[in-house]
């Protein structure tokens, strides 16, 4: 049976974490990036930051959690990232909840739901598989407007660009 964890942060601070990875989702705007964007907090600090760059890096892998998730991996020198919590902008896809279920992070939080990806109860729920031995907490809905209206902005500026560059 997987162990269950309960969160260990006020309203509060996740707020404020959630907003640092906004602040992540938005420099990943900027380089025409999907804008989500990730933080992992470890014992109470900030160790590892992470943003899309799948245009940059032409690897699929590159999602913001995967790229938090690999500098935390280095920060602490252990794929374990145990008392740790990760906080991303947009619910994480199957490929990621993988990834933080074999890093053994305890607690996971995000903005906005994946309606079409989401592995955390969107769309499935990778996070509760009775047969796998780690269960994170798992909330969603942190300041879920903003991290969704950034979403929505990206891809609406991304189709007007589309329209625009299109012969007549």
């Amino acid at each position: 049976m997987a162990q269950k964890f309960t969160s260990s942060f006020t309203n509060e601070e996740k707020e404020m974490y959630m907003r640092e990875a906004l602040g992540e989702a938005r420099l990943a705007f900027e380089q025409e990036e999907v804008p989500i964007g990730c933080v992992i907090v470890h014992n109470g600090n900030i160790i590892a930051r992470g943003s899309n760059v799948r245009e940059l890096t032409q690897d699929a892998t590159t999602h913001a959690e995967m790229n938090a998730i690999r500098f935390a991996n280095h920060s602490l020198s252990s794929f374990r990232l145990e008392n740790s919590a990760l906080f991303v902008t947009v619910e994480p896809c199957v490929m990621c909840a993988g990834a933080i279920l074999l890093s053994r992070i305890p607690e996971v939080y995000y903005g906005s739901a994946n309606a079409k990806g989401g592995a955390c109860g969107s769309v499935v729920d990778v996070m509760d598989i009775p047969a796998i031995n780690h269960a994170p907490f798992v909330e969603g809905g942190i300041l879920q407007e903003e991290c969704g209206r950034i979403m929505t902005e990206f891809f609406q500026d991304k189709r007007a660009k589309k329209r625009n560059d299109t012969p007549k």
